[in-house]
Order: C-alpha cells, then sequence, then structure tokens
C-alpha cells in the first residue's frame, strides 16, 4: 500500500494544475448523494413504520460523522496526503452503504443508522476535506475559486443521484406508470438493492479520484504569480495561526455560528425537498400536483443551484471579500425565506426559484469557509482548522433536521400537509438566518498575538504552470 503514501503523490515538474479538480470532483460528486436521501425518504418510512423524525436521524447521524471526523482526523489528512485520506473516505463511504442495506433487509433501523449514518459519515468527513487543502495549495492565487471547484462537487451529487436512484428504484420494483400511478413510493427491498448498487459504483469512481490525486512540489506557485504584489485587505492576515490557537479567538467562533445557522436553515429545505413540493402543490382532493418524478427533478434542481452557488460565490468572493458574500448568503437568504413561506405556494416557477437562490446561498457559504479561514489565519493549518469548523454542520446536521421534522410532526402526516403547515418551519429558519447576519457583522481580524513565531507569508519559487 505504500502507492497511497504522500510522497508517492508529490506531483513532478511542470505538472498542470488543472489536472486536480477531476480527482477532487470524483470523490465529492460522490459522497454529495447525501443530498438526495430525500428521494428515498418516504419509502424508508413506510418500510420500518416509523416517523419522519426517526428516519431524518440517519441523515443528522452522518452529518455529525461527518464534522467530528473531520475535526479529529483533519491534521491525519494534512500528515497523510490526499491520495491515503481519500482512498479511507472510498472504504468508508462505500461500506456505510453496504451494512445500511443489511439493516433495510432485515428491518433492523439501528444497522441503517451505523451503516449509512455512522461509518459512511466518516466517509463523508474524510473525503470531504481530502481534496480542499490541496487544491488550494494549487490555486493560492484564486484560493476562492480552487475551493469552490472542489465543494461543488458535493452540492452537486444530488444532480446525478437523485434521478439515477429514482430510475433504479423503478426498475427494483418494476414501476408500472399505468397500474403505480404518480403517487407510487419505492418498497424497502427496491431501497435496500439500491444501497448495494451505489455501495459499489461509488467506491470505483472514487479510487479514480484516488490513482489521480497529486500534492505540489515544497515550494511551487503558479507560474507568473508573486504573493507580495496581491491586493492587501484588513481581513487578510499575513501571519499564521496554529490550530490549536485558531479555536481560541472569536472570530473563529463567529464563523462558526454564521456556518451554523445558515447550514440549518439551508437543510431545512434539503432535507425535505422530495415530500415538501409536493405538499406545497397538494390540493383540496388531497392530491398533489407534483408526482414522485417531478419531486426528484426538483431535487436534482436544488442540486444544481448547491453547486453553482459553490463555485460562483465562492469566485465572487475573491473580488468583494468573505465577509460581503456571508453577509449576502445570510441577509438577502432570510428575505427570500419571507418570500417562499408567504408566497411561494402561489407560484411552482416562484417556489422552484426562491428555494435554488437559498440552496445557491447555502452551498456558497461551504465553498467560501476555506478561504475565508485562510484569510483570517493564514495557510500553516488552515486544513485541520476547517475541520475543526465543519463541527458547525455536524451541530446543524442534528439542530437542522430536529427542528424540521419536530414541527412537520405536529402538522401532520407525510401526504395530507400543504403549504400553510410549512409556515412555523420557515419562519423559524428566517430567525435563524438574521442572527447568523449579525454575527457576521461581528467578525474582526484576527489578534497578531496568536500568530505564530516568526510564520509570515514567505515568497515561493515557481516551478510549474
Amino acid at each position: 500500500m505504500n502507492w497511497l503514501d504522500r510522497s508517492r503523490s508529490l506531483a513532478p515538474e511542470g505538472f498542470n494544475r488543472w489536472l486536480i479538480p477531476p480527482a477532487a470532483l470524483a470523490v465529492h460528486l460522490c459522497i454529495g448523494q447525501a443530498y438526495a436521501t430525500s428521494v428515498y425518504k418516504s419509502a424508508l418510512i413506510g418500510h420500518f413504520e416509523v416517523s419522519q423524525t426517526a428516519i431524518g436521524v440517519i441523515f443528522s447521524i452522518a452529518i455529525v460523522m461527518l464534522g467530528l471526523s473531520a475535526a479529529f482526523m483533519g491534521t491525519w489528512v494534512e500528515r497523510s496526503g490526499p491520495r491515503k485520506s481519500m482512498f479511507v473516505a472510498a472504504s468508508f463511504w462505500g461500506a456505510g452503504f453496504l451494512v445500511g442495506a443489511a439493516g433495510i433487509f432485515t428491518g433492523q433501523l439501528w444497522l441503517l443508522y451505523l451503516g449509512y449514518g455512522v461509518i459512511g459519515g466518516i466517509g463523508l468527513g474524510i473525503g470531504y476535506i481530502s481534496p480542499v487543502s490541496t487544491l488550494m495549495k494549487w490555486f493560492p492565487d484564486r484560493p476562492g475559486m480552487a475551493t469552490g471547484m472542489a465543494i461543488m462537487g458535493f452540492g452537486g451529487g444530488a444532480l446525478i443521484a437523485s434521478p439515477m436512484s429514482t430510475a433504479l428504484l423503478k426498475a427494483f420494483d418494476g414501476f408500472d406508470p399505468v397500474s403505480d400511478g404518480a403517487d407510487w413510493i419505492a418498497s424497502g427491498a427496491s431501497v435496500g438493492k439500491l444501497f448495494l448498487t451505489l455501495g459499489l459504483v461509488y467506491f470505483v469512481v472514487m479510487m479514480y479520484g484516488v490513482a489521480n490525486i497529486r500534492v505540489p512540489a515544497p515550494g511551487w506557485k503558479p507560474r507568473g504569480w508573486d504573493a507580495s504584489k496581491t491586493k492587501s485587505s484588513a481581513m487578510v492576515t499575513r501571519g499564521h495561526v496554529s490550530a490549536a490557537n485558531a479555536i481560541k479567538t472569536r472570530s473563529f467562533w463567529l464563523v462558526w455560528t454564521a456556518l451554523f445557522l445558515n447550514v440549518t436553515a439551508g437543510i431545512g429545505i434539503l432535507e425535505q425537498a422530495s415530500p415538501m413540493i409536493q405538499d406545497f402543490f397538494r390540493g383540496a382532493d388531497g392530491n398533489s400536483a407534483v408526482n414522485a418524478a417531478v419531486a426528484a427533478g426538483f431535487v436534482g434542481m436544488l442540486s444544481i443551484g448547491n453547486m453553482a452557488g459553490r463555485f460562483i460565490w465562492s469566485s465572487t468572493s475573491d473580488v468583494i471579500g468573505r465577509k460581503r458574500i456571508y453577509m449576502v448568503y445570510l441577509g438577502i437568504g432570510a428575505l427570500f425565506y419571507v418570500v417562499l413561506a408567504f408566497f411561494g405556494g402561489s407560484s411552482m416557477l416562484l417556489f422552484v426559484a426562491m428555494a435554488v437562490v437559498i440552496i445557491s446561498f447555502y452551498g456558497g457559504s461551504f465553498a467560501t469557509a476555506p478561504a475565508y479561514l485562510k484569510d483570517l489565519f493564514g495557510t500553516f493549518q488552515v486544513g485541520a482548522i476547517h475541520g475543526r469548523l465543519l463541527t458547525a454542520w455536524s451541530a446543524a446536521g442534528i439542530a437542522g433536521p430536529l427542528i424540521v421534522n419536530g414541527l412537520l410532526d405536529l402538522q401532520g402526516k407525510p401526504g395530507t400537509m400543504s403549504a400553510h403547515n410549512y409556515l412555523p418551519v420557515l419562519l423559524t429558519m428566517v430567525v435563524l438566518l438574521v442572527i447568523g447576519f449579525i454575527a457576521t457583522t461581528l467578525i474582526k481580524p484576527v489578534d497578531p498575538k496568536f500568530h505564530e513565531p516568526g510564520e509570515e507569508l514567505a515568497p515561493a519559487t515557481t516551478k510549474g504552470a
């Protein structure tokens, strides 16, 4: 297994850095399947005969494990390099699906918690941070764009997983559009077969990324780029802060709060996407104007918004600054949630447009975060700091589904609700985003007392394109 060592993945002189994003995307597009869980959520509720909250907990466990594994394994990922860490991520992610499938086939919900939630969640966390730090090292001239390239894959994973999962579920179930109708819900057995298929396919695809990832040679920098000529900003440090010291600063916890609240609000739509659009356009006769296929298409559109936002907004942050872009995410996001709450049910076009933009802000906050940390704390241990920041995602993974599913459980059962039942949920999200906006305005440059002694941004040598 020596080929997994960091020393074996060192890029040769003249290596083209644009070969790295596809390797990173191979991992992030696979683990981004986590955003397509709503496609089979109703099927699992029926199969296990439990509440929305009981199934929503699966997603929550996965996100908790993502944050914890990223926080605790961040230093190991930096030390071991992207190839070894991406291999470990592929192994855990694939195994999580297989164990989860066993839980579905045997009717043991706890195995689904263990498989997809715990084991798969560890794969999520390690896979999420593995290529991010490497991409920032390959693109020091455009850190926002670099992190956007990697993390947009995670947001776009559902764009592939949602229609693919729907097609496979129909194939496994022997779906007949005449006899099964628009209100068809997949069987538990078909979801189990889906998990087996995804576990194997995703492992193979992620191994492509493992084989092709490279790290730049020490001292490498893009040809023609001079760090000393980079436009200066009060929010961009020229020192370096260790991971241990970063969590002692006020700025870290304000960024953590802003990310936590924005993610909690975003999960309010993502985790409930498929049933939500069906409920919003349910008629007085109890039938929805949106069938399962259209709902799956909506999940795919959210994935496009999530993916596009990660690249577009994080790249925009290279121009207008990280703090300003976070104020956009939270301030405009709160306004759009108000529109969705009171007017979303009047027009499907308005509903979809508002939801897609909100999710683009959700994705953008993730993609901008590593570059924001680089600005505040330098590059010394930015990967490990990023891992610690992702505990905000873990907390949101618990808070978001609990808030959404808890409030909806009080409103009614899946298939019986309509737009007005979502009003308490959406207005709660507005309050969270306003608090996050206030936290963002309070973020200041890090006090130099937290800087590592003698660690200053130093010029590097040019060795490639």
